[in-house]
């Protein structure tokens, strides 16, 4: 196993217990053997608002990191999943973001994938290349706010 798997399945352990997770970055580093910043990347890369958790920070001696789930109902998820998205998202994000939703069934199988194949590349193949994002968050927004019943 990885050493980023490992350390986020560390992480969702204590998030699964307590209901978040804090910790002081250099203790964990210590724990596992890394430097902090492999602590850095795995909190940007699997612990994001898409993926559906806040991650606070306290600098300084006493400071600490929090990462706490987003727990709400299905409304409130796909509201705070529309305005996570700015102007742009990209193919992987878009991916990412879907792969949340379902895991958390906040969406079932066939709408995942009907959400996956509008934001495809594929699907956005006659839009140039360097507008695809942008219509990307526009379609998939719409499709969000379209689940919430708005």
């Amino acid at each position: 196993m990885r050493l980023s798997d490992m350390l986020t399945e560390y992480i969702m352990e204590m998030i699964n217990d307590t209901g978040d997770a804090e910790i002081k970055r250099n203790e964990l580093a210590n724990h596992f053997g890394c430097v902090p910043s492999q602590i850095n990347y795995v909190l940007t890369s699997r612990f994001t608002p898409e993926q559906g958790y806040i991650v606070e920070s306290r600098r300084g001696g006493g400071g600490y990191i929090r990462i706490t789930r987003i727990s709400s109902d299905k409304t409130g998820t796909l509201m705070h999943l529309v305005n996570s998205i700015g102007n742009t998202l990209d193919r992987m994000s878009a991916e990412v973001m879907i792969k949340n939703l379902y895991a958390t069934k906040v969406v079932d199988e066939k709408t995942a994938r009907l959400l996956a194949a509008a934001v495809s590349d594929r699907a956005l193949a006659r839009v140039e290349a360097g507008g695809r994002d942008i219509v990307r968050a526009s379609i998939f927004k719409n499709m969000i706010l379209n689940l919430t019943g708005r």
